[in-house]
């Protein structure tokens, strides 16, 4: 049976999902609603898509099968209360938002709810993201399932206790803006050293691509990878060294825990 799915906000994290929902056939257009503020954002969804789109919360809620929290987590004190009375009794509500606990949202609700908290990442729109989900006590077995599966749709997922969801933010949620400064530094050294910038952008992301699959196809440890590509005397390992005299290990691991810190302060 087909479902209705709505996505209160149609920013760019739901955009990916429902370019990625698309993409995999989990959906057709039609069954997809969209909110935005302005019809302008809406006009933008509904030309991208091919979904509905509208500036009403209330009346978006109304008929959903499954409904994604999209918008900003501050905006959740005034979008819930314009459509928790709209919600149908036995709608999967799923949060997408940073920092906001099961317990915030349903006490904003002030009702029984089925909700689903998930954390994913832009990448869901070529196919790639990495999603972590946790559950309340009103969701069933079967139910989460088909939520796995819709984000198993266009990437990987992960059921998870509550507790790592910030940490979730921090790896993966908000991680690949760490990847992107990576491949534009990487870049800039080799436009630096002659290559045309368009080329350096491929050479590089692909780099970084084929490392992150040697990563989850071989099952070996990072460090043995990094290893294996270090030639005694070698460029490699020239390069490496540069890096931890630079203290890039502790930048990314700095960087990644004030992401959970920032994500634990907005609860």
């Amino acid at each position: 049976m087909k479902k209705s799915i709505t996505f209160i906000g149609g920013g760019n994290m739901a955009s990916a999902i429902i370019g990625g929902i698309l993409k995999a056939g989990f959906a057709d257009p039609e069954d997809i609603t969209a909110t935005a503020k302005t019809d302008l954002t809406c006009e933008k969804l509904k030309k991208e898509y091919n979904i509905r789109a509208t500036t009403d919360n209330a009346k978006a809620a109304e008929h959903a099968d499954i409904l994604f929290l999209a918008v900003k987590p501050f905006l959740f004190k005034s979008v819930i209360p314009q459509i928790r009375d709209m919600v149908k009794p036995e709608a999967l509500i799923v949060s997408i938002a940073a920092g906001q606990t099961m317990d915030a949202i349903e006490t904003l609700f002030d009702k029984d709810i089925k909700l689903i908290r998930v954390m994913p990442n832009t990448p869901a729109l070529v196919g790639e993201s990495m999603s972590a989900l946790c559950q309340n006590s009103h969701v069933t077995k079967e139910e989460m399932a088909e939520i796995l599966k819709i984000f198993e749709s266009f990437g990987k997922a992960e059921t998870l206790p509550e507790s790592l969801m910030d940490t979730v933010t921090g790896i993966s949620g908000s991680s690949p803006a760490y990847v992107y400064i990576m491949i534009e530094a990487m870049a800039d050294a080799a436009v630096a050293d002659g290559m045309t910038r368009t080329q350096a952008y491929k050479f590089a992301a692909q780099a970084v691509l084929g490392s992150a699959k040697m990563v989850l196809e071989t099952g070996k440890h990072p460090g043995e990878l990094k290893d294996a590509v270090c030639s005694p005397g070698g460029t490699t390992i020239a390069a490496v060294a540069k890096l931890e005299e630079k203290g890039f290990r502790d930048a990314v691991i700095s960087a990644q825990r004030s992401c959970v810190a920032k994500s634990k302060e907005m609860k």
